[in-house]
């Protein structure tokens, strides 16, 4: 079971707000905002509880103190594409956050599976004896 985002229904903790692209781009870069900033609430958000806890207790940088995720989307030269890149990457976050691990159980070899490694550890201690020098 994995939990999959209603863009739809997270809009109203989506806040997006464009900004001029960093770097090289030439003099269009400088009068155009196409860079898109994404800042997404994670407290408000209509989430399940656990993706929350998963995205508040993690180790992502990109999430501050106040429980904000802040995606910076860049990659292309139009505001509409950097606005859809920005929404698939949150939309991968969630996916991710909301992943199920299963349950671990605790196994242990079989019986057989435990008598022959003894009967090999001992054939081994068999072999190493044989390589002494012979006391006479």
């Amino acid at each position: 079971m994995s939990y999959t985002p209603n863009i739809e229904s997270l809009m109203p903790a989506i806040d997006l707000s464009a900004m001029r692209a960093q770097g090289a781009g030439g003099q269009n870069v400088n009068k155009v905002s196409s860079a898109i900033h994404l800042r997404f609430d994670i407290r408000v958000a209509a989430i399940p509880e656990y993706v929350k806890q998963t995205l508040l207790l993690g180790k992502d940088k990109r999430i501050t103190q106040e429980g904000i995720l802040i995606i910076k989307a860049q990659s292309y030269r139009t505001q509409e594409m950097n606005k859809q890149d920005a929404i698939d990457r949150l939309t991968e976050v969630l996916v991710e956050a909301g992943k199920l691990q299963k349950a671990r159980r605790a196994t242990k070899p079989s019986r057989n599976a435990q008598k022959k490694r003894v009967d090999s550890k001992v054939k081994s201690g068999r072999t190493k004896v044989l390589r002494k020098k012979v006391d006479f």
